[in-house]
Parts: C-alpha cells; sequence; structure tokens
C-alpha cells in the first residue's frame, strides 16, 4: 500500500522515524517485515513483486549497482526543479517542518 506523505494529518518521523524532508529527498518503503528500504532497491522489490524483477535485475550487477545509485542519487536531488515542482525547502516551509 501506499502513503500519502502530504496529508494535513501524516507525520513521518512519530510514526516511522522518518522525516518529511527525508521522505521527499529519496523514496523509501517498508518491506512486509517492517524492514525499511530506501533509494533504487524500492524499484528492484517493487518490480519483484509485481513478477518484472527482470526489469531491475541487471542494477544488482556488481558496479553497474553502484552507478545507478549514482544516477538515482542524481534524479533525487533534482526532480522536483526538472518536474517544475516547488523546492523541498518550500514544500517543508509550507508542512511546518525542520529542514534538517
Amino acid at each position: 500500500s501506499f502513503i500519502d506523505i502530504n496529508t494535513s494529518d501524516f507525520y513521518l518521523d512519530l510514526k516511522y522515524g522518518i522525516t518529511y524532508k527525508q521522505a521527499m529527498e529519496r523514496i523509501h518503503a517498508f518491506k512486509s517485515d517492517g524492514s525499511l528500504i530506501k533509494d533504487i532497491k524500492v524499484f528492484q522489490e517493487a518490480y519483484t513483486l509485481i513478477g518484472l524483477g527482470w526489469i531491475y535485475a541487471p542494477t544488482k550487477l556488481p558496479i553497474f549497482d553502484k552507478f545507478i545509485e549514482f544516477i538515482y542519487g542524481i534524479w533525487a536531488k533534482y526532480r522536483l526543479k526538472l518536474t517544475f515542482r516547488p523546492s523541498i525547502e518550500k514544500l517543508c516551509t509550507e508542512k511546518g517542518c525542520e529542514l534538517s
């Protein structure tokens, strides 16, 4: 299931130990066993769960996995700007959360 982190009554830090800013900076997911995964591992797991794990299988190969993580890091850093959305700082200010 998905969680809308932008609902006004949702407080990630209290319930999950993740700040709003952290959630907006990188994708996070909780597996059914309660463990937390983030970044490219979320996509690897999600695609595996729907039977399309082969799409992300190459991202698990040595060296290539580091490259993919690097590319994801760049995307995560600039995705709001590239998709014409407000900055994380502005979103945090509007939500009333800390920027640290």
